[in-house]
């Protein structure tokens, strides 16, 4: 099961939004791998989805400290890749399994280790467009689970192609 479907976001309330409504879908296990560059509005997506799970704290990007939790419906976890110096580095600080076990995985700049992401995470490419015209978001997902999350992504009839 492949697929992948793009959508253009107005706003940072429009991505936020996004999250929320991506987030009535999460499952423990599900992982959503984010890329883009500094300011394509990541952290917003991630603030949508924690706040959609029903967490009414803060939610910031992790960069210095790698993981921050946020629990709502189901527990989030958020990591930032940004400083990450190889894969390896992940290996002593968080545990996937234990992650996936209670929660979802959010991962910011997942593209910086792809070969730790699980094969069946929804990868959600981020891309500002030209003049301050929003965001181009283009979700890919491959395998069963995040075949489930792309069919669930907000709005996918009024404007995901």
């Amino acid at each position: 099961m492949t697929g992948h479907r793009t959508v253009t976001i107005p706003s940072a309330e429009a991505m936020e939004r996004l999250g929320e409504g991506l987030a009535a879908a999460l499952a423990p296990g599900d992982w959503i791998a984010l890329t883009g560059p500094l300011g394509a509005g990541k952290t917003t997506l991630v603030r949508g989805l924690a706040h959609g799970l029903g967490y009414r704290g803060r939610v910031a990007s992790p960069t210095f400290t790698l993981v921050h939790l946020y629990r709502g419906r189901l527990p989030l976890y958020h990591l930032d890749l940004y400083r990450l110096e190889g894969e390896e580095a992940l290996r002593d600080v968080v545990d996937p399994a234990e992650m996936e076990a209670s929660g979802a995985v959010v991962v910011e700049w997942a593209d910086r280790a792809p070969g730790w992401i699980p094969a069946e995470a929804l990868w959600l490419e981020l891309a500002p467009l030209p003049a301050g015209e929003g965001r181009r978001v283009t979700a890919r997902a491959q395998g069963r689970r995040a075949a489930r999350l792309l069919d669930a992504l907000p709005g996918k009839d009024g404007g995901w192609h």
